[in-house]
């Protein structure tokens, strides 16, 4: 049985393992509008985590 200490941190690893996810791509985006996109997915997932503005 998981435990809710458990839980945060399992939920704490698969959102920075998609933030790092996200700024990959990022870095690979070129066009304005995807880049955007992937800003606002970015923000929707941690809202305090930073922007790399390139």
């Amino acid at each position: 049985m998981r435990t809710d200490k458990d839980r945060k941190r399992i939920r704490k690893q698969t959102r920075r393992r998609k933030i790092r996810h996200l700024r990959r791509r990022l870095e690979e985006a070129t066009n304005p509008a995807d880049r955007q996109r992937l800003i606002a997915k970015i923000k929707r997932v941690s809202p305090t985590a930073p922007v790399p503005d390139r």
